[in-house]
């Protein structure tokens, strides 16, 4: 038998896992409470979340909170550490293909005014370096190269820009600014192929120019080679092709557990842990085969559960799709407070968690991996993914949190929006999420409780519009 689902505070974790360690628990090197990371570290946030109470839970979230302990041991054992900025999920599965090489992303210091409650003071950094807050919370990332009190500093940083994000590339030049010299890598805007013109189908679903894969191509060459000075070795098509395969399995394991959990009749895992495990997709967390490991035993949990149709909540819950990473964690708990529960995601990273081709050259299946950046592309690419996943999960709902001060916010999440009503008239809701949301969570409440009664009140019209038909077409009139 397995425990029943619950979701426990951090308090009932460090008790339950002391009674499992007295049971034989065995866990990894970086085990341990829970409660360390708030008490030692200031992870202060983890007192205001609710966590599933399994293993795989406890695995999953020790492996995110010591990723900065990880970075510094690897620093220490002489491995090289790879700072791979926004392009989310393409040159870490490069540098993790060459022996000796860390890749971690800078982006996610975002997080850490969250689950530091400011105590960490990124944010007072930036500000005095004149990035504040009409920018997106990744200026959090400035202040961790400043105080570097957080990662280690890579010796090569890579970052994309172009067709990505104003802001990223604003803040990423003021850390140049600051003496780390970064090597740019420039995505272009993805359009549609003019008619006549050569045309390649990329990842997701998308289709480019065959030029515009050439020229990323050609960028991506740029980072293999000073990936090879780094590692002092050479990136041959044997190693990309197997680092590749490595990626793929990350990604393979993380497409199951989404399928899973988005259809089950009960979810068998929360949304706040299913936005951690998407997270590891990117790079990791710096680990790539604990990554999988972790993913493994998350897998593991959800077949349990559903074998015994144990889950949180039941079938009547509001099936909810999410557009946009919250900035602040706790939102993933208050969608499940207010009748909702998780159907669907897209973080802005879906090309991360599509499979890489292998039926390709490695340089030419990476060099359309990347090109499919929803963020690459125009808003219309990305809502229609959207559309295709709302259907494929049956949701009945959709959130975009809007991500403040971002400048891809300010009208792509409308789009979004305006596509999903007129395309299936699903009920929707854009909402602010700033790192810290307490002052604001009533009213976040309020719309997330309005959005979930607006689509139960559309379930019961679909199901007594559904029943007068089937009279209708009972009735001995009906074929007259």
């Amino acid at each position: 038998m397995i425990d029943a689902p619950r979701q426990i505070t951090l308090e009932e974790w460090d008790e339950r896992r002391a009674a499992l360690t007295a049971a034989g628990l065995r866990e990894p090197p970086y085990g341990g409470p829970l409660g360390r990371h708030a008490r030692e570290a200031g992870d202060a946030r983890l007192f205001k979340l609710r966590f599933d109470n399994s293993t795989a839970a406890l695995r999953l979230w020790n492996f995110l909170l010591t990723e900065e302990a990880r970075l510094h041991a690897a620093r220490a054992a002489g491995r090289k550490i790879v700072g791979t900025m926004k392009d989310l999920g393409t040159v870490p599965v490069m540098a993790y293909a060459l022996p000796g090489l860390t890749a971690f992303y800078p982006d996610g210091a975002w997080w850490t005014p969250c689950v530091m409650e400011l105590s960490d003071r990124l944010f007072a950094i930036a500000d005095s370096l004149g990035v504040d807050d009409s920018f997106c919370p990744v200026r959090a990332m400035l202040g961790a190269f400043v105080n570097q009190a957080h990662f280690p500093i890579p010796d090569l940083l890579t970052c994309s820009v172009g067709a990505t994000c104003d802001d990223f590339s604003a803040i990423a030049q003021r850390v140049e600014g600051l003496g780390h010299p970064i090597l740019w890598w420039e995505m272009p805007h993805r359009r549609a192929p003019d008619p006549g013109e050569a045309a390649v189908k990329l990842p997701g679903g998308f289709v480019a120019p065959r030029e515009q894969v050439d020229f990323v191509r050609g960028e991506l060459e740029r980072i293999k080679t000073a990936l090879e000075a780094l590692a002092g070795q050479k990136l041959d098509q044997r190693r990309l092709a197997a680092g590749i395969d490595a990626a793929n399995q990350v990604r393979a394991a993380l497409a199951e557990l989404r399928l899973l959990c988005f259809t089950a009749e009960r979810a068998p895992l929360p949304a706040l842990e299913l936005l951690v495990a998407e997270m590891l997709a990117i790079h990791f967390c710096s680990d790539r085969d604990e990554a999988l490991a972790v993913l493994t035993q998350l897998l593991a949990e959800v077949y349990a559960r559903l074998d015994v149709e144990q889950g949180y909540g039941d079938a009547r819950a509001v099936r909810v799709y999410w557009v946009n990473p919250v900035a602040d964690l706790r939102l993933m708990n208050l969608l499940e407070e207010c009748g909702g529960r998780l159907c669907g995601t897209e973080y802005l990273f879906c090309h991360a968690l599509d499979r890489i081709p292998t039926d390709l050259e490695p340089m030419e299946a990476l060099a359309r991996m990347a090109l499919a950046d929803p963020m690459a592309g125009p808003a219309s690419d990305r809502a229609r993914r959207v559309i295709r996943d709302l259907r494929r999960f049956r949701a009945e709902a959709l959130v975009v949190a809007r991500i403040p001060g971002a400048s891809h916010c300010a009208s792509e999440g409308q789009l979004i929006r305006e596509a999903v009503r007129a395309e299936l008239g699903l009920p929707v809701v854009e909402i602010e999420v700033p790192p810290l949301s307490d002052p604001f969570l009533p009213s976040l409440k309020t719309r997330l409780e309005a959005l979930v009664e607006t689509a139960r009140e559309r379930r019961g019209k679909n199901a007594d519009c559904g029943m007068r038909n089937a009279e209708f077409n009972s009735c001995s009139c009906s074929s007259s």
